[in-house]
């Protein structure tokens, strides 16, 4: 029996409809693995660049950070062993009813990301910790949550899990999925694969779920 660690952020937004600043995808990455060495190694490296004034926010995010930082932090990931799997939507191919609302389109997201991915991260036996970066409502957070626990009932139900949603900034494991969502959706909104390409090694799935389809909704 093992105890893994998944940590997930999801990149893109909610918007459904063609506006600048929304996102042709909605991303559901999560990076596993069985220890959490890398958050310690990333809580030294706060501490250093806050000590000299480089870093002046609670925690890193690779969208606002400089590029001085984000080399880093990817630095540190490319050390440290880990498992990447993302599942990509492509926003304008969903069907109107799974995505009413934020948590039904959340929920049909990590259920197919789970699914696809869940029955290889886990043995029977084992235990998974979910941690999911946290959203912006409380309502919100419940909702996800609910949403999180159901798919996991659904696809690992032999298995013991538990789901939290913390703020990223209280767990830099968090802060490894959000780099790694970045890099990722770098390569698929604007074909920039430097920073991809430094966590491609890691990356195990890759899954473009409507990567088939071709009727778009707007």
């Amino acid at each position: 029996m093992a105890l893994k660690h998944i940590f997930s952020d999801e990149s893109g937004c909610f918007t459904f409809k063609r506006a600048n600043g929304a996102s042709t995808y909605f991303m559901v990455c999560t990076a596993t693995m069985d220890r959490c060495d890398v958050g310690h190694e990333l809580l030294d490296l706060k501490r250093e660049l806050a000590h000299d004034g480089t870093l002046t926010r609670d925690a890193f995010h690779a969208t606002t950070d400089s590029p001085a930082i984000r080399d880093r932090v990817f630095s540190i990931i490319e050390n440290h062993n880990m498992r990447v799997d993302v599942t990509i939507l492509e926003k304008s191919k969903a069907q109107p009813q799974t995505r009413r609302d934020e948590p039904t389109f959340y929920k049909y997201a990590w259920y197919y990301h789970f699914r696809h991915v869940g029955p290889q991260l886990v043995q029977v036996g084992d235990e998974l910790a979910i941690c999911a970066a946290a959203l912006r409502t409380n309502k919100g957070k419940a909702s996800f949550k609910a949403a999180v626990n159901d798919v996991a009932q659904q696809v690992i139900r032999q298995n013991v899990w538990s789901v939290s949603f913390p703020e990223a900034a209280t767990d830099p494991c968090l802060q490894v999925a959000d780099y790694c969502a970045w890099a990722i959706q770098r390569k698929w909104e604007r074909g920039d694969d430097s920073a991809y390409n430094r966590i491609s090694a890691k990356i195990n799935t890759e899954f473009d779920l409507w990567a088939a389809g071709t009727h778009h909704y707007y």
